[in-house]
């Protein structure tokens, strides 16, 4: 899936026919399986995200594919494996590609295919939101917006895995019961709308449990300047999204008087810090991969539709109230 130009997604995206590159020496042909549509994807094809491929570019920035042919330097990867972007920017929204070996990341071939597809943005920033920031112990407590999103789903079940508590935060919505039914299956601890959080009730969620150290943000407005108010004194905000494309609002009190630190993320970015060190990424992604095969982490709720249908899943992505990840199979 290609776009020569920046635009609204479903108007300059389009399915061509490429030949696929010679195989160099340090070459992996990949057979994409799976790729899913994520808000940076569509961000960067309407040309306002912070990392923009040079044109024409192919979509997608994560998806899970299995080797079918290495060059005669690649090492760390045979035919058969299964493999996901080592970094954004790959585009995986193509039925085969080739690669630097050094731009994908081997995943276990035994979690589920929608689970390697989805490991390399959403999982991974929820564990270094988690990991990152305040160390966090089992009865601690934590509170996010888009509990939602595909990161807010991770957050929960990646916190429950630790005994740490979660508060989450959605948008009032017409199927409310059926999105709280399933917040609470991955493991949610509460679940508020954002009218709660300015509610005196909000007392009763913390004669529980403590009120929480970190604060996750990925709308920004109103939602984050409510959240903030309930975090501890010395407590962290750190913001890596914002949603509802309004600015973080802070009182001045909260720096003064409760010392509050506000902080943001982007996975990208930790990973362009971290490119040398193997170490911390081989450890984050093992951690998760044992989380998925223990069950207690699960693809995001998906709606799976063949490359061909590209648009539709396109214009379905930017729907208000998304609860369900495009995925396209390839």
């Amino acid at each position: 899936l290609l776009y020569e130009r920046h635009g609204e997604p479903a108007a300059v995206v389009q399915l061509k026919d490429l030949e696929v590159p010679k195989l160099g020496d340090c070459d992996v042909h990949v057979k994409m399986l799976a790729a899913p549509i994520n808000p940076a994807d569509i961000n960067m094809i309407q040309g306002s995200y912070a990392l923009l491929s040079p044109l024409p570019a192919v979509g997608g920035n994560e998806g899970v594919g299995e080797v079918l042919e290495v060059g005669r330097r690649v090492t760390a990867l045979k035919p058969g494996d299964r493999v996901i972007p080592a970094d954004a920017g790959l585009g995986t929204w193509r039925t085969r590609g080739v690669f630097p070996e050094e731009m994908l990341l081997k995943v276990p071939s035994d979690i589920p295919v929608l689970c390697a597809a989805t490991l390399s943005v959403n999982p991974c920033t929820a564990f270094r939101l988690l990991a990152d920031f305040e160390s966090l112990a089992p009865g601690d407590s934590i509170i996010q917006n888009a509990a939602n999103s595909g990161v807010g789903q991770a957050v929960i079940q990646i916190a429950r895995a630790s005994g740490i508590k979660t508060i989450n935060v959605v948008r009032d919505r017409p199927d409310l019961p059926k999105l709280v039914e399933r917040l609470m299956a991955l493991g949610a601890d509460h679940i508020i709308t954002e009218e709660m959080l300015r509610k005196p009730e909000m007392k009763d969620i913390f004669k529980s449990i403590p009120r929480p150290r970190l604060a996750l943000n990925c709308v920004g407005g109103k939602s984050t300047t409510e959240m903030l108010r309930h975090l501890q004194p010395k407590g962290t905000m750190v913001t890596y999204g914002g949603m509802a494309k309004q600015p973080v609002m802070v009182p001045v009190s909260a720096f003064i008087f409760r010392d509050m630190r506000l902080r943001g993320f982007w996975m990208t970015q930790w990973r362009k810090d971290h490119a040398q060190d193997q170490e911390s990424v081989a450890a984050m992604m093992d951690a998760l991969c044992q989380l998925i095969r223990r069950g207690q982490l699960t693809a995001p709720a998906c709606t799976e539709v063949p490359l061909q249908d590209y648009r539709a899943a396109l214009e379905a992505s930017m729907k208000p109230f998304v609860s369900s990840k495009q995925i396209l199979l390839l």
